[in-house]
């Protein structure tokens, strides 16, 4: 998957590679994500050197702080209906966190029911977006 982000005013490519590899602007990152003890702070490795990130339920939404700064997850558009036919691959929803737009994608083919969500909203994780049946 490939992402744009802005980190102040410059935009970034970002890719992931695999389970284990990111690549941001063509130089690649080794990174191993792992949760402390189940509670909302993870330890985030790259390239051996340790972050800490929390991930807790706010006001907004789900909201996450790394290195002293905090972003929140909303959704940025819903280019799908209920109703509508979706090929696998196909865009569903664009979700922004931390500047970064994240583009969720149809896991098969189908039509698309229950949409939750509206641009401009604040998700949960694992909350219910829409359903592909």
């Amino acid at each position: 998957m490939r992402y744009v982000t802005t980190i102040g005013e410059r935009e970034c490519l970002v890719e992931i590679v695999d389970d284990h590899h990111v690549s941001v602007d063509g130089v690649i990152y080794e990174v191993d994500l792992g949760a402390a003890s189940g509670q909302t702070i993870y330890s985030v490795l790259i390239n051996n050197r340790s972050y800490e990130v929390f991930i807790y339920p706010g006001e907004q939404g789900w909201e996450v702080i790394l290195l002293g700064t905090q972003y929140v997850l909303q959704v940025v558009t819903v280019p799908v209906t209920d109703g509508q036919n979706v090929a696998k691959g196909e865009v569903l929803i664009v979700l922004e966190s931390m500047k970064m737009q994240n583009e969720l994608k149809s896991p098969r083919p189908g039509t698309v029911s229950r949409v939750r969500v509206k641009p401009g909203d604040s998700v949960e994780l694992r909350e219910h977006l829409l359903s592909v049946v």
